[in-house]
């Protein structure tokens, strides 16, 4: 799951950011109004945090463009005030939920769970492929019935695999999907936890089914490729 963090105030941002990062979530930060509207525009994500008020566009901004463009990301607004009045007008522009700061990492990461879990009409909760299935609510992965014990990291990966099944997908597409959009290219993480991921689905199955298409990234299906 990839999440947007938007909120100028710097030391929230990055505590935000660790704590969702330590659940496995994918994390990008922007701290004005006019990065995050961009960064929300020119990629995908699963989730937005946006703080109300902020330098440039204010949050409700966003919120009104992206749902003026018919940009169906979930939205869960962070905002000092709690009157109302405020409220009303956040879920007016279009916002899902939104949460009265100061709060507790442990509520914030129940409602990011819950929207997470709506998600829109396009998501799908439970995901099969072979005899490997995965409960995206539930968190959990099994293969012929037996439970897979995976790591956030590859439990992200095989769910992005498993979107993704017989298609190649490339090192730099896990990496900007399931890593950060500032993580090293050239860091051996992605090799790294494939090679774990494929171990513990070999060791619970007879037949492989994540591939190695030597110099360009991996494949998810029954067959090596040729």
């Amino acid at each position: 799951m990839r999440i947007l963090v938007v909120e100028d105030d710097k030391k929230v941002a990055s505590f935000l950011g660790m704590g969702l990062r330590e659940e496995g979530y994918a994390v990008d930060v922007a701290h004005t109004g006019d990065d995050g509207l961009t960064r929300a525009l020119v990629y995908e994500y699963d989730l937005l945090l946006l703080d109300v008020m902020l330098p440039g566009r204010t949050g409700l901004e966003i919120v009104r463009e992206l749902r003026a463009r018919e940009v169906p990301v979930p939205v869960l607004l962070l905002t000092a005030r709690d009157s109302e009045q405020d409220i009303v007008l956040g879920l007016d522009a279009g916002a899902d939920d939104y949460l009265t700061k100061p709060f507790g990492l442990d509520e914030l990461l129940a409602r990011v769970r819950a929207l997470l879990r709506r998600g829109g009409s396009s998501r799908t909760d439970r995901l099969v492929y072979d005899d490997v299935e995965l409960d995206r609510v539930k968190h959990a992965a099994t293969r012929g019935g037996a439970l897979l014990d995976l790591t956030p990291r590859e439990f992200q990966l095989l769910e992005y695999l498993m979107l993704n099944p017989e298609r190649v997908v490339r090192r730099t597409e896990l990496l900007e999907k399931v890593w950060d959009l500032h993580f090293d290219p050239m860091s051996n993480v992605v090799d790294v936890h494939v090679g774990h991921l494929r171990q513990k689905l070999r060791a619970a199955g007879r037949n492989p089914l994540l591939h190695t298409v030597r110099g360009v990234g991996y494949v998810f299906r029954h067959r090596e490729p040729a």
